[in-house]
């Protein structure tokens, strides 16, 4: 499953709290890419063991097609952690893809979340590495470390930045973390962003950002989601279903761009392949070998996200 899930569209990734059966009996409706099941800051710590029972339930008996499906634990400084993983990859790891490690801050805290699992799978007779790692950076001192916890696991899958958390761990006055600040002159979140998606791209990552936390503004949403899909990320996460599908849109390329794409691969190919050369005009452009790159990653993006080239 890991392997599976691992190349896997992640332009929506959607929120479902763990100890709501309403939304989790919705949420397999909804057209997402992926979803996580919530055990940590959607479920109050009173209800922390009883969500287990129901995030089991759910993944095991609900058909979620073949969206990645994952459970966010606890994060390694409280004491839920190691139940969560033993109940629920225990007893759901065969439909699981991932285990969603929250407030990651050092990459000791990946491998030891790899070697729990890897004890869990050998007890339940699950396929070595079955379940996949996304991590989440959240703090100064996780944002300081992406780059070694990024490399700490082949479970590694995913790496995301968490706008609110991290706000506090920085002492940001505002109280609604990850949203734009108009008095600043900038994108106060610009470095942040950055560090996780060099550090991400370094590893073979896809790199998601975190949450928006006004749901009834979509105009604000498409606004905000924009800036980190310009910068190369692959999806964001949606609190609402109604966020789900801007951000399939916004995270797809267009059709034009799909076959311009094409374009750039068929001229390139033609141009060192047939003519020797190592740059060709196409219409009004030079294209070379990072011109290649770029249309590769935009057709990849693009089929993964089920688009076809149409006929020649």
């Amino acid at each position: 499953m890991s392997e599976r899930s691992r190349d896997l569209p992640r332009r929506s990734c959607h929120a479902v709290p763990g100890s709501n059966e309403k939304f989790i009996a919705k949420a397999p409706s909804l057209p997402a890419d992926m979803f996580f099941l919530d055990l940590e800051d959607a479920v109050a710590p009173s209800e922390k063991e009883a969500a287990r029972v129901k995030v089991v339930g759910a993944v095991r008996e609900h058909d979620w097609g073949d969206a990645v499906l994952c459970v966010r634990v606890n994060a390694w400084d409280t004491k839920w952690t190691y139940g969560d993983v033993i109940e629920v990859v225990g007893q759901a790891g065969p439909r699981l893809d991932e285990i969603m490690l929250p407030k990651v801050q050092s990459a000791a805290q990946v491998v030891a979340m790899d070697l729990l699992l890897t004890q869990v799978e050998i007890n339940c007779g699950l396929p070595a590495g079955h379940i996949g790692i996304e991590v989440q950076i959240e703090t100064a001192q996780g944002l300081i470390h992406v780059e070694e916890i990024c490399a700490a696991s082949r479970r590694v899958e995913t790496v995301i930045l968490g706008p609110v958390d991290f706000s506090a761990s920085m002492g940001m006055p505002s109280l609604s973390g990850g949203l734009l600040i108009p008095e600043y002159p900038g994108d106060y979140f610009h470095y942040a962003f950055m560090k996780i998606l060099m550090a991400g791209r370094a590893n073979g990552l896809q790199v998601i950002d975190g949450p928006y936390v006004k749901v009834r503004d979509p105009d604000g949403f498409r606004e905000y989601a924009r800036r980190t899909q310009i910068l190369g990320f692959d999806g964001k996460w949606s609190l609402h279903p109604d966020q789900i599908a801007i951000l399939n849109e916004l995270f797809s390329p267009t059709q034009e761009q799909f076959e311009r794409a094409w374009d750039i691969l068929d001229a390139y190919r033609e141009a060192t392949e047939g003519e020797r050369k190592g740059a060709v005009m196409l219409d009004d452009e030079m294209i070379d070998e990072a011109s290649r790159k770029v249309a590769v990653t935009v057709v990849a993006r693009a089929e993964r996200a089920g688009m076809i080239r149409p006929p020649l």
